[in-house]
């Protein structure tokens, strides 16, 4: 953790500033009112001998103050300081995001990150301020308070959709941090909720600027699987199918500053924490943009790039087996190509909707239907879709996962386990499905191209070049590929 960003002086400059770049960075705790604020706050700036500042919410929740209701701390960016200098705390961190700490404890949590029950303990303490627990009740409980204060949902749901394990539990975890029953939070901001049909919920995630939307989303666009996925312009539409539920995602960027709107309509319990989670990682709404800026803007190759494209994020994925299905049919042909590939599978595979909702007609194949079909007469050559039912097998199978648990070279040996899968396969399902920021296919032939201005480097010389890049040599690819018109009078001329 940078103690810089929490020298008092620093701070108070920022909450005067109301400096959005710090969003999600830095909270302010308020002695003098109890609560905790996020840096973009609306209210009056406190006195400065009143304030207290952490580097997360639930460092603040830990000390004992409640967040405000007015910049409502559950909307803001994830906090970059959670992923501390520790691997291990940031795969935990994500974990927790996916709910490991709902139902199971933390010794099991610890031995999925390969530590013991203490020393997690200890290292979420140095880097986040606060214990695994204690991370998790506070991302329950301002999931909790999001859904209240945007969404019709009932309370029973709400609680389930949080990660409680009873309604009981919910209600008394609101009223210990705000005091109220749910139903006074509700009260309070209920002429603010949008109209919502039927089984829909309308969220709005946010982000830390500058933010590449336009470019980010032509990324995905052309790589849209046909009947599952439909890009326009200024939104992304899906199908989705988790658990018991099953619908259509919708986002926009919100009228709001710094966020995206995200609308879900389905069937069944819908599980918002889990969607919320995903659609973060697809955008990389958790990217800190100046700490990238910090290791790259120096570079002569990717310095002019990084001006050119600030904001820049990774595509993720909604589904890592989705994404691993498409990378593998990618191998060895254009995008065009493996977008056509992509539709005949899911045609042949996949389920369909009830009724088509504009182009999308299907929800993906899930790992056990794909390992079973027959998948001859869609243009695949045998080693393809040998290649594609053994992924799909081992990920039944529970051989291949796309959890933070393992390390980037864990991810890429298991993945390298499944035959038809090479480094470049591995690298790239690693920095998109799940979301390793220095994941690298160095043999990719964009990438070579890019980094030589047009004549190709070797994939050695290339590996040697990213190590000045680490940790961020995933984006150092999406600058090679999205910004490779390369010269420098071409980028300072643009």
């Amino acid at each position: 953790m940078n103690t810089d960003l929490l020298d008092p002086d620093f701070c108070y400059r920022v909450i005067q500033a109301k400096d959005a770049r710090f969003d999600g960075r830095i909270f302010t705790c308020v002695t003098s009112t109890g609560i905790y604020c996020r840096p973009v706050c609306p209210a009056r700036v406190p006195k400065k001998e009143n304030c207290r500042f952490v580097a997360s919410a639930a460092a603040a929740e830990a000390l004992g103050f409640r967040s405000c209701l007015r910049c409502r701390p559950e909307t803001a960016p994830g906090t970059p300081a959670w992923a501390g200098t520790q691997a291990a705390v940031a795969r935990a961190l994500r974990l927790i995001e996916d709910g490991a700490l709902d139902e199971d404890g933390v010794e099991e949590l610890a031995a999925r990150v390969g530590l013991g029950a203490r020393q997690l303990r200890r290292l979420f303490l140095a880097h986040v301020g606060a214990t695994p627990q204690a991370v998790a009740a506070n991302r329950r409980l301002l999931t909790a308070k999001q859904l209240i204060t945007e969404t019709g949902m009932s309370f029973a749901d709400i609680a389930f959709a949080s990660g409680y394990q009873s309604l009981r539990r919910f209600n008394d975890a609101v009223r210990a941090s705000y005091g109220v029953a749910p139903t006074a939070l509700r009260r309070d901001k209920s002429a603010e909720l949008p109209a919502q049909a039927g089984n829909a919920i309308t969220l709005r995630l946010g982000y830390r600027p500058p933010f590449d939307w336009e470019r980010l989303l032509a990324y995905l666009a052309i790589r849209a699987i046909p009947g599952v996925e439909e890009i326009g312009i200024t939104q992304y539409r899906r199908s989705f199918r988790l658990g018991d539920a099953a619908g259509i995602i919708t986002v926009t960027p919100s009228p709001k500053p710094n966020a995206l709107s995200i609308r879900v309509q389905g069937d069944g319990a819908l599980p918002v924490r889990q969607i919320a989670t995903r659609i973060r990682r697809l955008f990389d709404l958790d990217a800190d943009p100046q700490a990238i800026a910090a290791a790259l803007r120096d570079d002569a190759l990717l310095g002019l790039r990084l001006a050119h494209a600030a904001g820049i994020r990774v595509p993720g994925a909604f589904d890592g087996f989705e994404l691993g299905v498409r990378a593998i049919l990618g191998q060895q042909v254009s995008v065009k190509g493996a977008t056509t590939l992509a539709g005949r599978v899911v045609a042949r595979a996949g389920t369909q909707l009830a009724s088509a909702d504009g182009s999308l007609t299907h929800y993906f194949p899930a790992p056990s239907a794909l390992a079973a079909a027959d998948l001859s007469g869609l243009g695949l050559t045998g080693g393809r879709i040998a290649a594609l039912k053994a992924f799909a097998g081992a990920v039944a199978r529970g051989e291949v996962d796309f959890s933070p648990a393992q390390t980037l070279d864990e991810k890429i040996a298991a993945l390298c386990a499944v035959p038809g899968i090479g480094e470049w396969t591995a690298h790239y399902i690693a920095l998109r499905a799940v979301g390793e920021p220095d994941a690298f296919p160095a043999s990719d032939l964009g990438l070579r191209k890019s980094a030589g201005n047009g004549a190709p480097i070797a994939t050695r010389a290339l590996e040697e070049m990213a190590e000045a890049w680490r940790p961020w040599r995933g984006y150092a690819a999406l600058l090679l590929w999205m910004v490779p018109e390369v010269g420098a009078s071409a980028l300072a001329a643009d």
